[in-house]
């Protein structure tokens, strides 16, 4: 089928104009050094039960970090809304049960001769993209949201996960478009052809990999090809992943906006702040 034409996107044509705006400064209180002018000199018991209650102070309230677990409220508060998208995409209700059956099926094992292991990868790929838990389970608190456009998904979740599952899974979707670059699933309605290839994601300090994977088969008797952006950015033990597309092609912009975005939607709300409620504010 013939891919939609790109539409232009305003907020990643400035892209590199705003990348210094959506960095997260260091959480510091920013005070220091001495009193400065005055005379008084604080008695060593004084000074003991002073550095005591800022110490007991400190301790009741802890201050945020970019790498901290997520909490169930600052998962919700993380996801985007379809302002972030800046297409006309429209939020849905059911995201949460979404699933293509294009994507289910068991991976050819018998065409993988030089390596059989790469099968395995290439079987968790078409698993996870199906059951949208592409990363694994998550270990903590999560939240998702879709949006659609025409016959276009897009789904953003937001989770922590074990980061030494996580520290893991970005290097096995990197590894995708070599060792899954083609293969073959069986299904109940026949075989399907998958390629995987490298895809662009906006540049940041974060760890980060993406994916287009696309699917040419048949169902109900009629041809049909799927095309997915596959995204995933790790902020510490917590992870954003967005997978993007249809049968009508894939809007690359709109992966693009929702990890550069998201990503610093995300930072916000583990720092403590009040997120962005759109781009705009950041431009």
């Amino acid at each position: 089928m013939t891919p939609r034409p790109s539409r232009p996107v305003r907020a990643l044509a400035s892209a590199l104009a705003v990348g210094t705006l959506l960095t997260t400064a260091a959480c510091s209180d920013g005070h220091g050094g001495d009193a400065g002018g005055s005379d008084v000199v604080a008695s060593p018991v004084a000074k003991e039960a002073g550095e005591t209650g800022e110490a007991d102070k400190a301790k009741k309230s802890p201050t945020p970090t970019a790498t901290a677990a997520l909490t169930k409220a600052q998962a919700q508060t993380a996801l985007i809304t379809a302002a972030f998208l800046e297409e006309r995409w429209t939020q849905a209700k059911d995201a949460d049960t979404w699933h293509n059956s294009l994507l289910t099926g068991k991976v050819d094992e018998a065409a993988f001769t030089t390596d059989k292991s790469a099968a395995a990868d290439c079987q968790r790929l078409i698993d996870g993209l199906y059951d949208e838990d592409l990363l694994g389970k998550p270990s903590g608190a999560s939240a998702l949201t879709g949006f659609t456009e025409g016959n276009s998904r897009l789904l953003y979740q937001v989770a922590t996960y074990s980061k030494d599952d996580l520290d893991k899974s970005l290097p096995w979707l990197k590894s995708l478009p070599t060792k899954c670059d083609q293969f073959t699933v069986n299904s109940s309605e026949g075989d399907r052809t998958v390629q995987v290839v490298a895809a662009p994601l906006p540049k940041g300090s974060d760890a980060r990999q993406a994916v287009t994977v696309t699917v040419q088969g048949s169902t109900g008797g009629m041809p049909v090809t799927l095309a997915l952006d596959v995204a995933a950015v790790q902020v510490g033990p917590n992870a954003i992943t967005v997978t993007n597309g249809g049968v009508d092609g894939v809007d690359h912009d709109s992966t693009g906006n929702a990890v550069l975005f998201g990503t610093q939607r995300l930072k916000d709300v583990l720092a403590g702040k009040s997120p962005a409620p759109s781009p705009s504010e950041f431009e």
